[in-house]
């Protein structure tokens, strides 16, 4: 019936999605194909267009008037046309889900779904972009001559290091926002996780030692944000073992990360790093042997976000864990990106932000990390995506924030 109702083409049965040899179409035993049939969304006008009067302003000749008026200031743009309140999903389809490299037209249906959920729990216009390119300054410069068009760039499912570079250079080139969700709304709501975790066991970030499963987009940047919001210390590891300073296979991302991060100096493997660690986060995939969660400090966290097989399944996590979390919504606190993504963005479309800050971010996990308030439990340490509170929260604290760094513009 959902099907239905989203996308009335689901009852369709042309012999466009059947089987090579007159096989059952693909939705005839599957909701997910039924669901999808012609798309999960559609442009729909804002104004309507019943008679010659109404043609005539919201096409020529009413239509001149705003663009001649939009050429002499064109700040105006943001008043008399959609950019303010529509973000550009873009991906190249290099690392889409737990799917990969599988191109820009199998990566469409995650974009698409990315963009309902913008507005579903953002209120935001999203427009999914999918580029037949993967070299990094043809997807920057196609992003740079698509971005009139719109008020903010969400990156997605671009595979690293070379999303860190996408991202860099468009926002040096850029004045809308820019926003990278892999990277930093994973780092946001595991900020928020861990703040409430930490609040729950009565101790401070400060008194905490971190362990990441995963040196690629989402554990550089859990690292970079756990660090600037004042974490005790944090080691990263890649299928090598912890990202140090004394490795001599580092890239030049990692060269950075061994800078900032493991102040103790660990070195060989992530079960090592784990002996006396408070906290585990997964974002690599892989599997950690029980015997090695066995080894951490008594009331550690295990934030196992790997999907659908967590790093460190949860029965066995909480034999040793304090507080358990992963990347699926079968099991309690779910790390979801879409926590934080629609919100970020609310918020710095409605001050006009010329990009997202790393303050900004910060305030919208402690937005997050709040609206659990009193209610918090080892079950219960981040919200639901479908609590109404999330939403309003990270957009109030995201506008507050951009007005408070100076990259607000009203």
């Amino acid at each position: 019936m959902a099907a239905e109702i989203v996308n009335p083409r689901s009852e369709s049965k042309t012999g466009d999605t059947e089987h090579e040899g007159g096989a059952e179409p693909l939705d005839s035993f599957d909701p997910a194909f039924a669901l999808h049939r012609g798309g999960k969304m559609a442009v729909q006008a804002t104004v309507p267009v019943r008679d010659k009067d109404d043609l005539s302003l919201a096409y020529t000749p009413g239509v001149a008037k705003v663009c001649s008026a939009i050429a002499e200031q064109p700040e105006l743009v943001h008043d008399y046309t959609w950019k303010s309140s529509v973000v550009a999903v873009v991906t190249d389809g290099t690392a889409v889900l737990g799917l990969g490299d599988i191109g820009p037209e199998a990566s469409l249906p995650v974009m698409e779904g990315k963009a309902i959920l913008f507005k579903q729990f953002g209120g935001v216009d999203a427009v999914p972009i999918a580029l037949a390119c993967t070299d990094v300054d043809e997807i920057v410069e196609t992003v740079v001559r698509l971005a009139p068009s719109f008020g903010g760039v969400n990156l997605e499912d671009i595979s690293a290091p070379r999303c860190f570079e996408v991202e860099r250079r468009l926002q040096e080139r850029l004045d809308i926002p820019v926003f990278h969700d892999d990277q930093h709304g994973t780092a946001v709501v595991t900020l928020a996780a861990l703040r409430n975790a930490a609040r729950l066991s009565g101790r401070a970030l400060g008194e905490l030692r971190a362990v990441i499963s995963g040196a690629g987009a989402a554990g550089v940047a859990i690292a970079k944000m756990l660090v600037e919001a004042g974490i005790g210390d944090v080691a990263v590891a890649d299928r090598k073992g912890v990202v140090s300073a004394d490795r001599d296979d580092l890239t030049a991302v990692k060269q950075e990360l061994a800078g900032f991060t493991n102040k103790a100096g660990i070195t060989g493997s992530l079960e090592a790093a784990l002996e006396g660690a408070d906290v585990f986060i997964g974002v690599s995939g892989g599997t950690v042997a029980e015997s090695a969660v066995a080894t951490m400090a008594k009331g550690a966290f295990v934030f196992a976000m790997a999907n659908p097989n967590p790093e460190v399944h949860p029965e066995v996590a909480h034999k040793y864990a304090a507080v358990v979390a992963t990347g699926r919504s079968d099991f309690p606190n779910q790390i979801n990106n879409v926590l934080a993504f629609p919100g970020i963005f609310a918020g710095a479309l409605q001050v006009r932000a010329s990009r997202i800050t790393e303050g900004m971010k910060l305030a919208a996990a402690e937005a997050l990390a709040a609206v659990v308030g009193d209610d918090l439990a080892a079950d219960y340490v981040i919200p639901s995506p479908f609590d109404e509170r999330v939403a309003p929260a990270v957009t109030a604290a995201v506008a507050a924030a951009a007005r408070a760094e100076g990259v607000a513009r009203r």
